[in-house]
């Protein structure tokens, strides 16, 4: 019977040192993307991650178990959501180091076009995956198929029923509106691809049902929806041409500073002339009126916590776990236009 796959096989097959191949399978930096992909792929077709690997019992309470074994974290196809990113690299590495703490390697993956990386998993071998950020539904259900327990951060979807962890989106961008609201806003824009993401589509949804319920009339250009920065763009130059709202309230730090670049190439002085809001924290010195602070990488610990979890308990029901953020208000007082239209 053929023994365990080792690290050093796969970088005497691979043509690379033993320490490229064991940074490759753990997502560490110090390999190329290409040469990430390849050794992933060639330990695959050498059983690497065919190998079974239990040490736990169905039942038992995590911290009583001893853990073996390879966690997959994957990530999609998206040049913003990888772990260079300045929100999904410190999940990453709450994840990492959460998999390390329980004695579990990690395999980092990119979503494949194809299904066929989901051919050299052994369910026996693969303890759970990691899903981080918006994964299409065909590879969901591929890993739905191969009974694999996972988990989904930061992302749901109707097809695919299984634990996912978010943000409180819903509770956050109320609390964040509320403390607006009280400084006297009233007059605001929702921005952001309300599409690019389950989150900023709950952030929408919060932010309109907050202002309905504190009597204020929603009148929201659509144009502002926009995916592409260049759409985004031109409408805020027609906006600023016509009359700024007091608030722009953005789904993401990122759109944030996008729109105060917008509006500075127009001659608007944020947070002089408008206000804009953002959400992450992820851009702490660009001039918002409030943003939302979270522990991204407590978010990856929890994601590993929870992973274990439904793995020793696969019968329970799925769950939804939202976690608290910070707000954070840097503006005192409404914009210069709006103050002055209050005096008449």
């Amino acid at each position: 019977m053929r023994g365990k796959v080792t690290l050093q096989e796969i970088a005497d097959a691979a043509g690379v040192s033993k320490f490229a191949v064991s940074r490759a399978l753990a997502g560490k930096p110090g390999v190329s993307e290409d040469t990430r992909a390849a050794i992933v792929e060639l330990a695959g077709k050498l059983g690497y991650f065919r190998q079974e690997q239990r040490g736990f019992v169905p039942g038992q309470p995590a911290e009583q178990t001893t853990w073996k074994g390879t966690v997959a974290v994957l990530f999609p196809n998206i040049r913003s959501q990888n772990r260079e990113s300045k929100y999904w690299g410190p999940v990453f590495e709450g994840i990492a180091d959460q998999l390390n703490a329980k004695g579990l390697d990690v395999l980092t993956l990119t979503e494949p076009s194809s299904d066929d990386i989901f051919s050299l998993l052994n369910p026996e071998a693969i303890r759970g995956i990691i899903t981080v950020g918006s994964i299409s539904t065909g590879i969901l259900l591929n890993i739905r198929r191969l009974g694999i327990p996972f988990v989904m951060v930061d992302h749901r979807d109707p097809a695919v029923r299984t634990d996912t962890l978010f943000i409180d989106n819903w509770a956050c961008m109320e609390e964040m509106l509320h403390s607006l609201i009280a400084k006297g806003y009233r007059h605001m824009q929702f921005v952001g691809n309300i599409h690019d993401a389950f989150s900023f589509h709950e952030r929408w949804f919060a932010y309109r049902s907050t202002l309905e319920r504190n009597g204020i009339e929603v009148q929201q250009d659509e144009r502002l929806f926009a995916a592409k920065t260049a759409d985004l763009s031109a409408c805020l130059t027609d906006i600023a041409a016509q009359g700024l709202p007091e608030l722009f309230v953005c789904v993401n730090d990122i759109t944030a500073q996008l729109v105060i670049d917008a509006l500075d190439g127009c001659g608007v002085r944020v947070p002089a002339d408008c206000g804009v809001t953002g959400f992450d924290y992820t851009h702490e010195q660009h001039p918002i009126a409030a943003t939302v602070k979270m522990d991204k990488e407590l978010l990856g610990r929890r994601s590993v916590d929870q992973l274990l979890w439904r793995i020793l308990n696969p019968a329970s029901p799925c769950e939804k776990i939202a976690m608290g953020a910070e707000l954070v208000v840097k503006i005192q007082h409404l914009p210069n236009a709006s103050r002055e239209k209050m005096a008449k």
